[in-house]
C-alpha cells in the first residue's frame, strides 16, 4: 500500500490525455506514449521472449541505416500494418510469442507508436506503454511522484484516436487516482470498433486474430519501459522490473 506522503504525491499530480504526434509534441513531465495495438503489446512481448535492448526508430530509413550499422540487429515494424519489406518481423505480438530473442537487439519502427517518441521533445521522460504493462508503468509512475503525468495515446497510423489507446490512459489514470475502472466493459467495443482488423480472413498473416486477445492480456508484464539514450548516444527503451 502507498504511505499517506505517497498518497497525497499522487492526488497533486496534474494528469492530461492527449492524441497522435500533435499531442506528444505537448506532453510534459512523464510522457507515457500508448499503442495497444500494436507497437508497445510487441516491445512488451519482445523483452518477455528476452531481448537485450529495442531501440523505438520513427523513420523507416533510419531503421534501415541502423541495420546496415549493426547487422546483428533485428529489423521489426510495420507500415501501414503490414511488415516492412526485409524486415525480421512485423508488429505482431504472436508472432514472436514464442520467438528466442534472448540477448538480441531489436530496431522497431512503426506508423503510430515509435512516432511518438520522436515528438515528445518537451517531456522530461518518456515511459512506453499498453495494456500489458499498465499496471507496472503506473506503480514506475508513483516512484517518480512527477508533477506532470502525461498520457499520449497514438491512435491508428498516427492519424486518428482510437478507444484500444484512449482506454488504456483512462485504465491507467484511474489507477494513479485510486479511482474504479471497469476495463472488461470495453472490450465488446474494441471486438466490434477497432479490434475488428484482427478478424478480418485476409488479413491474418500479418493482423492475426490471436493479436487483439493478446494485446488485452492487461497488467501481465512486471515491467515498465523507459526511453533513454544508450552508450552510443541512441536512443532505446528499457525494461525496468517492478
Amino acid at each position: 500500500k502507498l504511505h499517506w506522503q505517497e498518497r497525497k504525491t499522487v492526488r497533486i499530480m496534474e494528469i492530461t490525455i492527449d492524441h497522435l504526434s500533435a499531442g506528444a509534441a505537448r506532453a510534459e513531465g512523464v510522457a507515457v506514449v500508448i499503442d495497444v495495438f500494436r507497437a508497445y503489446t510487441f516491445e512488451s512481448f519482445a523483452y518477455w521472449r528476452g531481448a537485450e535492448r529495442i531501440y523505438p526508430v520513427a523513420a523507416l530509413e533510419e531503421a534501415y541505416a541502423l541495420r546496415n550499422a549493426h547487422p546483428e540487429y533485428l529489423l521489426a515494424g510495420e507500415r501501414k500494418g503490414r511488415k516492412a519489406e526485409g524486415f525480421d518481423f512485423g508488429n505482431s505480438p504472436a508472432e514472436i510469442e514464442t520467438a528466442d530473442l534472448r540477448g538480441r537487439r531489436i530496431l522497431h519502427t512503426t506508423s503510430a507508436g515509435t512516432q511518438g517518441v520522436e515528438a515528445a521533445v518537451h517531456a522530461q521522460q518518456i515511459l512506453l506503454a499498453a495494456l500489458v504493462n499498465a499496471r507496472a508503468t503506473v506503480e514506475y509512475i508513483r516512484r517518480l511522484s512527477p508533477r506532470r503525468v502525461s498520457f499520449v495515446c497514438m491512435g491508428y497510423q498516427n492519424q486518428c484516436v482510437t478507444l484500444e489507446d484512449l482506454t488504456c490512459a483512462e485504465y491507467m489514470r484511474a489507477m494513479l487516482l485510486e479511482e474504479p475502472y471497469d476495463l472488461a466493459a470495453r472490450t465488446p467495443a474494441l471486438r466490434e470498433g477497432p479490434g475488428a482488423r484482427f478478424f478480418i480472413p485476409g488479413h491474418q498473416d500479418f493482423a492475426p486474430e490471436r493479436d487483439f486477445f493478446l494485446c488485452l492480456e492487461a497488467d501481465r508484464f512486471p515491467f515498465a519501459m523507459q526511453v533513454e539514450r544508450d552508450e552510443t548516444g541512441l536512443r532505446c527503451a528499457r525494461k525496468i522490473m517492478l
